[in-house]
């Protein structure tokens, strides 16, 4: 038998309440399962101590149940515990925990006329207080609350003198990178506001009146007219970039959000003209909270929460008016006839662990939300710290790398909303892109930081997806429940769309049926086209930089690189006429060009 240390793996899968799958040699021997709830587990010569329980698995040759298979495609060929214990590993519990704790009630903070309660999706905690701070620094907490558990869910309920205060959660819970229990601080993963340095969730209403901009609750009735998807025309903008040198803008208000209110600045005359032109969208990239920069710097780099928007474009990062500023900003890009997308980037984080300042959802339920591997180690095909959203409370994160979602998840939840209409379009990768007046309204309104089922709380127009691949049909389905009278928000207006590209640990449907090109079709979800973006650019994002396309000059102006015989370079442009004929030009993309 191993050592100790041989637990800092998770090669076991707990599927369901009843099946533990390992793929392990069962000769003549016993397997066993053995727990400590104070992570007291050993080994010495005479087998494993410090357990609280111990339970004789049956051990069962025949293949895994077809409804495991389907859901758990990564451990198709392991075959349930038997036989005799060679070795010991430590468990993945996603599908014990989605079947017996799954949950669909309220999450974060919750306001009624006379309290504030909290909502704490947790089913491994041990025990879960939150912390209460009058103001972003305070060092010493005003209150420190217990919450109780139901089910998996952590609940407190708190008087309403609470809104305007701070609290962080501290979690007591197992955390299988360091084999012990820990006691983790963390933000609320469904956070609306935060402080200046993110390190602590700011108790705010979004819809207290003070929050919402003058004819705020109009907004949906504004929204320009989008009469088909395909008349779709997207422009892609950074919002500090957007004003940054710009001088006709206050020197107070540039690299923000309110530089979009200045109507005559050099930048909103310029999509005035856009508007005027026939384009629809604007693409912000991500003005969600990330993290690898201080609120008072600009930079992009990855999530932290989804649910509140950036500090740095806002005048004051601490208190609500980044709320306030953003919809300003969605309200007065949808006044000059344009919609708003939001680029979510739902398929990573950017830290995990129990310890990492800026890791959230590692804290709250270690081990579930980030995608692992078959030894139990995160994956990090999408950049660092995928997310799972094969999991049923982990579904429709980030679009941006739309193929690491899995296709149910980007269909399911608009399914569950309604019948999607006419110019419904299905839902991207993994960032998102809406037309931001729906749903960044919405976004920031009401939606779940990591589930989709509040988006109809944003105001925004579309969703881009980075990764669809491992998107499904939840957000989608969602996202058709939305009606102006009741959320504010016309969801059959709203488009979504993403990268498909297939790679990584889900390539291939390697963890279920992901939101990749090949997968979408007939879902009405828009897919980055990278055979039309390489045909027009030339090369590919792996090829060589100076290899030429349709519009770069490969058959009237060539560049002196080497693109074969002039038969060869005849064909590839025939192939890429082709391409172009074939596929609308916007839906070219240029994250990777």
């Amino acid at each position: 038998m191993t050592r100790m240390d041989g637990c800092l793996h998770s090669r076991a899968y707990w599927v369901s309440k009843s099946i533990i799958a390992w793929n392990v040699d069962m000769l003549d021997g016993s397997c066993y399962l053995y727990a400590s709830k104070a992570a007291a587990l050993s080994f010495s010569n005479s087998g494993i101590q410090g357990h609280d329980v111990e339970i004789k698995l049956e051990g069962d040759n025949d293949r895994l149940p077809v409804n495991v298979r389907y859901e758990f495609f990564h451990a198709y060929c392991y075959e349930t515990s038997d036989g005799k214990c060679i070795n010991a590993t430590g468990l993945q519990l996603p599908g014990v925990l989605d079947e017996l704790f799954s949950y669909d009630g309220p999450l974060g903070a919750v306001f009624s006329n006379d309290s504030v309660s909290v909502h704490l999706w947790a089913p491994t905690a041990q025990d879960v207080q939150a912390l209460i701070y009058s103001d972003p620094c305070g060092v010493e907490p005003i209150d420190i609350v217990k919450l109780e558990e139901a089910n998996g869910v952590w609940t407190s309920i708190g008087p309403r003198s609470w809104e305007g205060c701070y609290y962080v959660y501290e979690v007591s819970v197992y955390h299988p990178s360091t084999l012990q229990i820990e006691k983790c601080i963390a933000n609320d993963p469904y956070a609306r506001g935060l402080s200046a340095d993110g390190n602590r969730t700011l108790l705010v209403n979004l819809e207290s009146d003070g929050l919402k901009p003058e004819g705020w609750d109009d907004l949906a009735v504004e929204k320009p007219d989008l009469l088909s998807f395909s008349e779709i025309s997207i422009y892609e903008l950074h919002v500090r970039d957007f004003s940054a040198s710009d001088d006709t803008v206050h020197p107070g208000i540039r690299s923000s959000y309110l530089a979009f209110t200045s109507q005559d600045s050099a930048g909103i005359l310029h999509l005035k003209r856009l508007s005027a032109a026939g384009l629809t969208h604007v693409h912000l990239l991500p003005t969600f909270q990330f993290a690898g920069v201080e609120d008072e710097k600009y930079k992009w780099k990855c999530a932290v929460l989804w649910g509140v928007p950036k500090g740095s474009y806002a005048s004051d990062p601490t208190g609500p008016s980044r709320i306030v500023e953003f919809r300003k900003m969605v309200q007065a890009l949808n006044r000059i006839g344009l919609r708003v997308v939001l680029d979510v980037v739902y398929n990573h984080v950017h830290a995990s662990g129990p310890f990492d300042e800026k890791s959230v959802l590692d804290k709250i339920v270690p081990g579930y939300y980030l995608r692992r591997n078959t030894d139990g180690f995160i994956e990090h095909s999408t950049c660092v710290n995928n997310t799972a959203s094969e999991h049923v409370m982990v579904d429709g994160f980030r679009f941006d790398l739309m193929g690491h979602l899995m296709k149910r998840t980007m269909l399911a939840k608009l399914q569950e909303a309604g019948t999607p209409g006419p110019d419904t379009v299905s839902p991207p990768p993994s960032t998102m892109n809406t037309d931001s007046d729906d749903i960044q309204r919405n976004s920031i309104d009401r939606m779940r930081g990591i589930r989709w089922k509040n988006l109809p709380e944003k105001k925004m127009d579309s969703a881009l997806v980075g990764e669809r691949e491992k998107l499904e049909v939840k957000a989608k389905s969602m996202l058709q429940g939305l009606l102006k009278e009741k959320s504010g928000v016309d969801g059959s207006s709203i488009y979504i769309y993403g990268e498909g590209w297939d790679f990584g640990e889900v390539a291939k449907n390697g963890r279920g049926i992901n939101a990749a090109q090949f997968n979408l079709h007939g879902t009405g979800i828009g897919s980055f086209n990278d055979r039309i973006r390489d045909a027009l650019l030339g090369g590919s994002p792996f090829g060589h930089p100076l290899q030429q396309g349709f519009v770069t000059g490969l058959s009237l102006q060539p560049n002196g690189h080497d693109h074969g015989s002039k038969a060869a370079t005849e064909r590839m442009l025939a192939v890429s006429m082709d391409h172009i004929q074939a596929i609308p030009t916007h839906m070219v993309h240029d994250n990777l060009d």
